[in-house]
């Protein structure tokens, strides 16, 4: 880690036996959980808030929901680009995130106030007698939401890359504990959405919305807290100007601008100072021989100034940023497959028994069995897994980040067969099919999530530039946010095609999955699946790490606690 690149809350040089490590992370592990207490069981509810207490159409409020999830992304991009630019990540999360608090507090007012919500009505009953949000009210609905989103995006895209810098990956052991963040990191997540959808699902059915979205504010508020409490312990990048402009030079301008020219052997470079400001690293980056026309960015031409000649560091930069694309763009297609099984596995929880003993599991409390499998796989994964692989392979992360997506991909293959097989043996059942039976649906969604997810993380965080750690990240997020709005195409796509083929609707159209034929879907999702996976594999393939994954000295992996 180069020293002069971090620095502590006050900008004076860190201490790496004070500043960072797994102390610094305990802080944001606090974040990480609390934030998905209340992100979970809300995103997962807004539906059913929106349409069954504010009276929205069904139709409106899954659009409402979608828009939601989308700018949630959308701000992540916005808190990155200022994270990367202008301040420091810890900065940016505690001067835009309580803007989620704000929000999740106007909602609660809203919700405990008649006066700004429409009188209560069974939707069900008489949905045309009931009185539909509407006109300041509904714009304080939507003023509530969106802050809400902005706070929430801009700590997704700035708290794993914050955590990330906490650990030095070019020291050995400081490299096994940044793996193991992400793993843990993810673990919170899940951690967090099963205390969620306990705590909070209670508090919405039982007390009221207006307590639960109280209550999501205040736990938002203190985990806020929590993290400014770490500040003197936090290893702080410092901002390298925008990562955008340093693009757009190489690429639009000096690049553009002297497409005409060869490349010669001696090319003349742009002096490389050690602390050069925008290039996002300490020292010069060695020329590469890929994306080679964008090196005549690099030509002198007798002019000055940033617009007329770029270093090599600069270039090699946005190389990096390119190489990074097609990984980002299979990964979508990858992804599709997960986000398309967690809905519908739910929905047919839904309708096999769910009785286990005396214990009767709700439809809404089947969300908790993949998170479960997650969490517990994740910390089999980094306390003997992991372990066990890097003693063999030399990886710190035992396998290597892309290994790792891989798999999950390919999992969700394997679990998009079994999940036609079942469903085809439900529809079949003389009696009602035991909740059992999507065990290893369940179990295969905790594979995924636990490698495709958190690999995918932490190969866009390692991957991208120092100065561009947040916009990957952001990316990430926009990775999944992208695989929704395919898995929502690809559903009325299908739809769309069978419904042309007969007198009935579309194989996802029945009244119920009774009636519906989510059985063959499966079998298309996995068609679909097995095509995004071989195109992965081609770009997997060919991609040469900016970041060597293996270490110099392997060592024991050093605890959490």
């Amino acid at each position: 880690m180069a020293l002069g690149v971090f620095v502590t809350w006050r900008g004076h040089t860190i201490n790496k036996e004070v500043h960072g490590g797994v102390r610094a992370a305990w802080f944001l592990y606090v974040l990480t959980v609390v934030t998905n207490v209340v992100i979970v069981p809300n995103l997962l509810n807004m539906v059913t808030y929106l349409h069954g207490t504010m009276h929205m159409g069904v139709s409106g409020s899954v659009t409402t929901a979608t828009n939601f999830f989308g700018a949630t992304s959308g701000f992540a991009m916005v808190g990155a680009f200022i994270s990367d630019s202008y301040i420091t990540r810890a900065r940016t999360m505690l001067l835009i995130g309580p803007f989620m608090f704000l929000g999740y507090g106007l909602l609660a007012l809203q919700a405990y106030l008649p006066s700004l919500h429409p009188p209560p009505c069974n939707t069900e009953a008489e949905l045309n007698n009931c009185k539909q949000v509407h006109g300041g009210n509904a714009a304080l609905l939507y003023v509530g939401l969106y802050v809400s989103a902005l706070g929430d995006g801009c700590i997704r895209a700035c708290l794993p890359s914050l955590g990330a810098d906490q650990f030095d990956h070019e020291d050995p052991s400081e490299s096994h504990q940044q793996s193991s963040f992400f793993n843990w990191y993810t673990f919170g997540i899940s951690f967090g959405g099963f205390v969620g959808l306990i705590l909070i699902v209670w508090l919405q059915d039982y007390k009221g919305w207006d307590i639960a979205l109280g209550s999501c504010a205040v736990l938002v508020l203190l985990g806020l807290l929590v993290v400014a409490a770490g500040l003197p312990f936090y290893r702080n990048q410092v901002p390298q100007g925008s990562p955008l402009t340093r693009i757009l030079q190489v690429v639009l301008v000096v690049a553009f601008h002297n497409r005409k020219i060869e490349v010669g052997e001696g090319l003349e470079e742009a002096h490389e100072i050690s602390t050069e400001v925008g290039t996002g690293y300490i020292g010069s980056l060695p020329q590469t021989n890929s994306l080679k026309f964008l090196d005549k960015a690099c030509i002198n031409r007798g002019e000055k100034g940033d617009w007329s000649v770029c270093s090599v560091t600069k270039v090699e930069e946005t190389k990096i940023v390119l190489r990074l694309l097609p990984i980002f763009i299979s990964s979508v297609i990858g992804y599709i497959s997960n986000i398309i099984l967690f809905t519908f596995t739910v929905q047919q929880g839904g309708l096999t028994n769910t009785r286990l003993g005396k214990i009767h599991v709700s439809p809404a409390t089947l969300f908790i069995i993949p998170i479960i499998f997650q969490m517990l796989m994740l910390a089999v994964y980094d306390q003997f897994i992991v372990p066990f692989l890097r003693r063999r392979t030399g990886y710190s992360g035992g396998i290597t980040h892309l290994q790792r997506i891989g798999i999950g991909f390919a999992s969700m293959i394997l679990a998009c067969v079994i999940a036609a097989v079942v469903e085809k043996k439900r529809k079949e059942a003389a009696v009602q099919m035991s909740l059992f039976w999507l065990t290893p649906q369940f179990f295969l969604l905790g594979v995924s999530d636990v490698t495709s997810f958190t690999g995918l993380l932490e190969f866009f965080n390692s991957e991208a530039p120092r100065g561009m750690k947040s916009i990957a990240t952001a990316l990430f997020w926009c990775d999944l946010g992208l695989a929704s709005l395919m898995a929502t195409v690809l559903v009325d796509a299908v739809n769309g095609a069978t419904r042309r083929h007969g007198h009935r609707g579309g194989w996802l159209e029945g009244a119920s999955l009774n009636t519906s034929h989510l059985e063959l879907f499966y079998w298309v999702v996995a068609v679909v699946g097995l095509l995004g996976f071989f195109n992965y594999l081609y770009w997997a393939n060919k991609y040469v790490y900016q970041n060597n994954q293996r270490v110099a000295n392997v060592v024991p992996t050093l605890d959490q606690d």
